[in-house]
């Protein structure tokens, strides 16, 4: 946010300022020329001294995307998954085109993998997605170079475990207690999230890809609509899979990464810490998101 900035230009001239015009100040009086002179000098260093020795004020990190960020341990991380509007504002910033684009679709498992064609991260069930959408059909690569541009990076495996399923607010809200580690992102229950079968009833209402011809599950839901679960973070179980950083700092794009939360693809039980999924590094499809920390 700006800070509001004063101007001076319609503030009175200060008392006494007409009479004194041209007049030495009653500091001055009785002083000769090069005393004055010199007492002057002095004033001007110590004031640009004072002035040299205030610190600048601090300025809030460039956040170009408008991430939600959440404080969780000496890191934030988004509070939602990476949206439609703001990987759009990414894409128009960098030129960037994704994979999914330049081959003509991205791809979804039916019996085996079958390419979309047209599903890319602005339409991702082959229409187009509203901005509030999770941006998927996004490999692993472009999803570090949005972080990178939105100021922050993928989250390392170890991160990611520490914000789903530690609450760490000070203090913590009704229902949830400063440093417990839940069994799911949600909480002690699955119920909440946007996942197939056993995660309630919400899930059917809030997915947007009923009509997308689907052989499994219903689609993701827009971000921010299922129920704030650890540390007050939305759809880190559920909803689409996230990209982490695991194993960190491969050069590889084809290299395995590790996807974390599970998605609207599936039941509960991929939302648990002890269920690992990987996939290459390549892959761009229909229910692989991401969040980003810095």
């Amino acid at each position: 946010m700006e800070s509001p900035q004063g101007h001076d230009k319609h503030r009175g001239p200060h008392r006494g300022h007409a009479r004194d015009q041209g007049r030495d100040g009653p500091c001055d009086a009785g002083l000769g020329p090069a005393r004055r002179a010199t007492t002057s000098a002095l004033l001007a260093a110590l004031a640009l001294s004072a002035g040299a020795a205030t610190p600048a004020p601090a300025t809030a990190p460039a956040n170009p995307a408008g991430i939600d960020w959440q404080p969780i341990n000496g890191f934030e991380i988004a509070r939602t998954e990476t949206t439609v509007a703001q990987f759009r504002r990414y894409a128009q910033d960098t030129g960037r085109r994704t994979a999914a684009e330049a081959q003509g679709g991205g791809e979804v498992y039916e019996a085996g993998w079958v390419q979309k064609k047209g599903w890319t991260w602005q339409t991702p069930f082959g229409r187009p997605a509203a901005d509030d959408e999770p941006a998927v059909h996004i490999r692993f690569d472009e999803a570090q170079a949005f972080c990178r541009w939105a100021g922050g990076r993928l989250p390392t495996d170890l991160q990611w475990l520490e914000a789903a399923y530690t609450e760490r607010r000070q203090p913590a809200p009704a229902g949830w207690v400063t440093g417990r580690r839940y069994t799911y992102p949600t909480g002690d229950s699955p119920q909440g999230a946007q996942c197939l079968d056993d995660c309630g009833a919400q899930a059917q209402r809030l997915a947007v890809a009923a009509q997308a011809g689907l052989t499994r599950g219903l689609g993701h839901a827009p971000v921010g609509r299922t129920r704030a679960g650890v540390n007050g973070l939305f759809d880190m179980g559920g909803n689409a899979w996230e990209w982490v950083d695991e194993p960190a700092g491969l050069a590889q794009p084809q290299a395995e990464r590790r996807t974390r939360g599970g998605s609207w693809w599936y039941g509960a039980s991929p939302m648990r810490a002890d269920h690992l999924q990987s996939k290459p590094g390549t892959t761009a499809v229909v229910y692989i998101g991401f969040r980003c920390v810095r």
